[in-house]
């Protein structure tokens, strides 16, 4: 095994594969996609391929509806949404962007412990919680900033989160961004990796025997579908009928390693039809194409009573987080020419920047307005970061709490020895509440 994992065959096989693909699609005169998690052709047709009636094809075809500079494409349907709403999607996006850059400055700085960035991916998690009923259970990975935003999660609060002070609702025991609020229906980011995924499934379950037209979202990423929690909570969701959203972010890489270190195969949507999911993909940096797919996911779910899988095409322009150097295994060259990098190319090509010139083009949006609302949601965000740290800490006390009824003996020793050891050595713990 270790030899097949360094064997240069190995490689090569996975080139020779993915030019057979590609050679398909030149044949076909179809546009091709040039994500690093899959390469297949671009459609415009909304298409769900179904287990037992639809031939699971050699590559699933990226549904899309503008390309990259924002046009709609030809025989694209467009979904139905108020001028309001596309506006507020982008200012959405802008204000995940700008939180992004000052709270991973902060961590850079050492005011934070750790920062996980949205960078090139904000049309995911934007469309795809733009598309749900507020009461809709979202099951985060940790890059779903947008649709905690769009639930009406506030700047503020994800600044006293991530700082840690008494304000903070996770009481400062939850890393960085590991945000929830159930009042919201945001299940809480859980550092284990996967374990929201088959959970989804329990709130699914609940909802579909409530009868309330109601659904559950979970997200997770092409490197996380390696997890044995994947598989095991599309086959639950298929045999149970839970109308769960399985939402796959193929961003191309996960910690440390590409996607051809993942999978050899066609992405993650063949893995769909195998357990039973009606299944699509879609170019994730699409924002309109992501709201239209998950729309119909959603009617799906609730009308048919089975899950669905989306696997979202993008690409992750920063670290994976702030504890990895990229560099490491990043492709350094573009997938055309004229660019400097990989991601250079694909930072062209963002969500923002792509939905920005489509509503400029309708003359709802312009370069000022991003401007605008950029300097002022950084601001903002500023204000909020020196606010949460400057607040109180979490009391001591929440260590021990909200794990049993009553506490164990155990806990309660625990408890004791830190009083102890806090009464003995006051002048090295300033900032501990008591």
């Amino acid at each position: 095994l270790c030899w097949a994992l360094s064997s240069p065959m190995l490689g090569s096989r996975r080139a020779a594969s993915a030019a057979r693909r590609l050679a398909r699609g030149c044949a076909s005169g179809a546009e091709l996609s040039r994500f690093v998690g899959a390469r297949s052709e671009y459609t415009p047709e909304l298409r769900y391929l179904y287990p037992h009636a639809d031939a699971v094809p050699p590559a699933f075809p990226c549904f899309r509806l503008i390309d990259d500079n924002g046009v709609p494409v030809e025989g694209a349907a467009l979904p139905d949404i108020a001028p309001a709403v596309m506006r507020r999607m982008q200012q959405t996006m802008v204000k995940v962007s700008e939180f992004d850059k000052v709270f991973n400055e902060a961590q850079r700085q050492g005011r934070l412990s750790f920062y996980f960035t949205n960078r090139g991916e904000e049309a995911c998690s934007v469309g795809s919680g733009a598309a749900l009923r507020d009461d809709d259970w979202v099951w985060p990975q940790y890059r779903e900033l947008g649709a905690t935003f769009w639930r009406g999660y506030t700047i503020e609060e994800a600044a006293n989160q991530c700082c840690h002070n008494e304000l903070d609702a996770t009481k400062g025991r939850q890393l960085p961004m590991h945000i929830g609020s159930p009042e919201k229906h945001l299940m809480y980011v859980k550092s284990n990796l996967g374990q929201q995924v088959p959970a989804a499934n329990g709130a699914a379950y609940a909802m579909k025997l409530q009868r309330k037209g109601r659904c559950s979202i979970t997200y997770f990423g092409e490197g996380c579908a390696s997890e044995g929690d994947i598989p095991s909570a599309l086959n639950i969701a298929s045999v149970h009928g839970c109308p769960t959203i399985f939402f796959c972010r193929n961003n191309g890489y996960a910690i440390s390693t590409s996607s051809s270190d993942q999978y050899a195969g066609d992405g993650v949507a063949p893995r769909g039809p195998a357990y039973g999911l009606p299944t699509i993909r879609i170019d994730g940096n699409d924002l309109l194409a992501v709201v239209a797919a998950t729309q119909r996911a959603r009617a799906i779910a609730i009308e048919q009573r089975r899950p669905v899988l989306v696997e979202a095409m993008t690409y992750r322009i920063g670290a994976h987080s702030t504890s990895d150097d990229d560099s490491a295994y990043r492709n350094p060259h573009a997938p055309e020419q004229g660019w400097d990098s990989e991601r250079a190319y694909w930072e062209a090509r963002s969500p923002i920047i792509r939905f920005g010139r489509y509503l400029q083009s309708l003359g709802w949006w312009s370069p000022q307005m991003e401007e605008d609302l950029r300097k002022a949601t950084r601001k903002q965000v500023i204000k909020s970061l020196n606010d949460a740290s400057a607040a109180p800490k979490p009391n001591n006390a929440y260590l021990f709490s909200d794990v049993y009824d009553e506490p164990s003996w155990l806990q309660r020793d625990q408890e004791a020895a830190l009083n102890a050891h806090l009464d003995k050595y006051p002048e090295h713990y300033p900032a501990v509440v008591r």
